[in-house]
């Protein structure tokens, strides 16, 4: 059975509207989430090691005001698009639409505010809990009203995460989370002991921007072959790389399938990820440089944590070749993607 709690975690400032954040703990004899009604955020996750110890292995702080600074969207829902929208443009009909520029010439995760900065109405449901918001019409430069739910159920080592929206206009929609993990326990200083997986023949070559340059490559023969396990230290010395930051391209079956897995030997932690989604950006926190403060005072240096963030694959409402991108009224946008974690 798993146990769902709800405590107040904190005070929005009067500048952000006020409004108390929630957090919410779900318990399994395995797993323990904290999820945060502020942008859907997992501000904790707790799983065992072979020796039966608990640790905490997401990235995050301790208080809400960590949350409400600037910070790389640790453990929050992203949207309404995650990952990057070249020169932040895209038409729609004959309609262009303009979004706010928050990463160099492109729009990241949403925009200035978006899902990760706003507070969710949450509701417990069975085993865990439902968060609901509007997204208004325009909001971030996005059209339509959005109604979006993300609901987060824990069923013993297993926390799934489910998105559904729907929309009053064509819009682009891709919902993510933005945890990083360390599986040695947050705060450990790096990730390079870590082995990783992920099942993807392809993966889309970016330019200096980030953004797609919109050939689909082989990962045949190239440091981006992940689908047998690879230690990731020595994985990035041996093919030059200063990290990942990249979209991997899966099969778009549009059912549950195994994607990826990352493992960590010493303390026999495994973490596994299934999803309905054709894409997963895998990003080693390379922009993570120490200087931010965390939980119990870690601080979080380069490649210290990783994510694997399910997806529709970035600027894909530009790219007419890729995975369809845009919500049409009538229809329901509704993936999933399931974590497991187990000790080996």
């Amino acid at each position: 059975m798993t146990e769902v709690k709800r405590e107040v975690f904190g005070q929005m400032p009067q500048e952000e509207g006020g409004g108390v954040v929630e957090k919410f703990v779900l318990k399994s004899n395995s797993l323990r989430v904290e999820i945060l009604s502020l942008g859907c955020i997992i501000a904790a996750l707790e799983t065992k090691g072979r020796d039966g110890q608990f640790s905490d292995v997401v990235l995050g702080f301790d208080t809400l005001e960590g949350y409400t600074r600037k910070h790389p969207f640790f453990g929050a829902v992203v949207g309404r698009v995650a990952n990057r929208i070249a020169k932040g443009r895209f038409t729609i009909g004959r309609k262009e639409y303009q979004l706010f520029l928050n990463n160099g010439p492109n729009s990241l995760h949403g925009g200035a505010k978006g899902f990760d900065k706003v507070l969710w109405s949450p509701q417990v449901v069975p085993n865990g809990v439902c968060f609901f918001r509007l997204s208004p019409d325009g909001e971030e430069g996005y059209p339509g009203d959005l109604k979006v739910w993300v609901t987060y159920t824990l069923t013993g080592g297993e926390l799934a995460i489910n998105y559904r929206a729907q929309t009053t206009k064509t819009t682009p929609i891709s919902l993510t989370n933005h945890a990083y993990f360390n599986l040695a326990g947050q705060g450990s200083r790096d990730i390079y002991d870590h082995e990783i997986s992920i099942e993807a023949d392809s993966y889309l070559p970016v330019d200096d921007t980030k953004i797609p340059t919109g050939e689909v490559a082989t990962v045949q023969g190239t440091g981006f072959d992940l689908r047998q396990p690879v230690e990731l230290g020595k994985h990035l010395q041996k093919f030059h790389l200063d990290g990942f930051d990249h979209n991997f391209c899966l099969q778009q079956a549009q059912t549950r399938c195994l994607v990826a897995r990352a493992c960590h030997p010493p303390t026999g932690r495994v973490m596994e990820v299934h999803t309905t989604q054709p894409g997963i950006q895998f990003y080693t926190g390379n922009n993570l440089d120490g200087t931010l403060k965390g939980k119990g005072g870690a601080v979080y240096p380069k490649h210290s944590a990783f994510c694997l963030e399910t997806q529709n694959w970035p600027d894909a409402v530009n790219k007419p070749h890729f995975p369809n991108v845009l919500l049409q009224p009538g229809e329901e946008y509704n993936q999933t993607t399931w974590l497991l974690f187990r000790a080996a």
